[in-house]
């Protein structure tokens, strides 16, 4: 299931997304540090006011990469450890003036991108006792979908499709256009038959249909508990099984303790609480 982000792709990813955040953000110039003596030279710290998971190294080392290309980066947490409040996470040595035209942009990065793996690893670890695995959704913010699925792996989630091409996942429009799930089974591996095919049920009849019509894995679209024990009981294995709809850190160990194979959680990363970090010269 997890769609793990291949090296060539996240690359990419980092490279887009700080050339587009230095422009929105730097634009002609920055006029405030341009008051600054360019030949002074200062020693900062990055350091977060909370506990959580650290993530966004790459991107805080692109944007100095382009904005102060000679500073000297030293890390004191790698992606995916943990953090706790007060902790440096990194310092930088460099001139001043770059430094500041840095500074918000790639906190920015890091903020939302640990805000994120936090967010994950809190709702991983409510479900540590079971077999469930936590997934991601395509409800991220435009422009970083590889950022946040990549923090999302760094909160010990699993990642679903990166996008429209890379899997299928036929909903209920998609079936209804079809005339039924088996009929829109048998399109998509007709189309593609190499890849994942996800078809999404409201019934268990409708479950069973797509049993039968060999799908790979069966979403439960707002199934509650009892309903997704039920299905459970059905599928007996033959079939995984995701949980989708609603499911949130009250209801996510009733319904992974139902023996679920995955849930999808879209407030991983569309309900973050940044990390806040803040740079400071010392």
């Amino acid at each position: 299931m997890n769609a793990q982000i291949p090296d060539a792709t996240l690359t990419a990813a980092v490279l887009a997304n700080v050339e587009a955040a230095l422009a929105e953000d730097v634009g002609p110039g920055d006029v405030s540090a341009a008051l600054i003596d360019p030949r002074k030279t200062v020693h900062a710290r990055i350091i977060t006011r909370d506990d959580g998971v650290w993530c966004g190294s790459a991107w805080v080392t692109e944007t100095l990469r382009r904005v102060a290309p000679d500073a000297e980066l030293s890390w004191s947490v790698l992606d995916a450890e943990s953090v706790t409040a007060d902790q440096t996470c990194f310092e930088i040595r460099g001139l001043a003036s770059q430094l500041l035209t840095a500074e918000r942009t790639m906190l920015n990065f890091a903020q939302l991108l640990s805000g994120t793996a936090t967010q994950t690893k809190n709702y991983v670890n409510l479900i540590a006792h079971t077999k469930t695995r936590l997934l991601d959704t395509r409800k991220t913010v435009p422009g970083l979908r590889v950022a946040q699925k990549y923090a999302v792996a760094c909160g010990g989630g699993v990642n679903h499709r990166l996008g429209l091409y890379d899997a299928f996942l036929l909903k209920e429009n998609h079936i209804a256009a079809a005339g039924s799930i088996t009929a829109a089974v048998q399109r998509a591996r007709a189309a593609a038959p190499g890849l994942r095919l996800e078809v999404e049920v409201e019934t268990l009849a409708q479950l069973e249909e797509a049993i039968r019509a060999r799908a790979d894995i069966v979403m439960l679209d707002n199934f509650d508990v009892a309903g997704t024990r039920d299905a459970v009981d059905l599928a007996q294995g033959r079939i995984l099984l995701e949980s989708s709809g609603g499911i949130c850190v009250e209801s996510i160990i009733a319904y992974a303790e139902t023996g679920v194979d995955y849930i999808s959680v879209g407030n991983l990363t569309k309900q973050v609480l940044p990390l806040d970090l803040s740079m400071r010269f010392v």
